[in-house]
C-alpha cells in the first residue's frame, strides 16, 4: 500500500525503473569486438579463458577490478523528476 501522495503500486515502479536503467547502464558498458592478448594498463597477459568469458576485453582483471571501484554509482538520492516519484 502505497503512501501519502504516492498512488498504490508506486514504490514497484520505481524500483523495476532502476533496476531497468541499471542493467542498461551495464550493458552499455559491457566490452565489444576483438579481445587483446595484453592488459592495456599493466600490459600483463590475459588469459585465454577470460577473453572467451568477455569478449573485447582489454583489461586484467586486477585492472578491472580497480577501475571498476573507482566507478562507484550514488543512489541515495532520487534521480526521476516526477511528484508519483517522491515517495514517503
Amino acid at each position: 500500500m502505497a503512501v501519502g501522495w504516492a498512488r498504490d503500486g508506486a514504490v514497484q515502479e520505481q524500483i523495476d525503473a532502476s533496476v531497468k536503467d541499471a542493467v542498461k547502464q551495464a550493458r552499455k558498458n559491457l566490452p565489444q569486438g576483438k579481445s587483446k592478448t595484453h592488459c592495456m594498463e599493466c600490459d600483463k597477459p590475459i588469459p585465454e579463458a577470460r577473453r572467451k568469458a568477455v569478449p573485447g576485453v582489454c583489461l586484467c582483471v586486477k585492472c578491472q577490478s580497480e577501475l571498476e571501484a573507482q566507478q562507484t554509482v550514488s543512489t541515495n538520492f532520487n534521480r526521476r523528476g516526477s511528484k508519483d516519484s517522491q515517495l514517503k
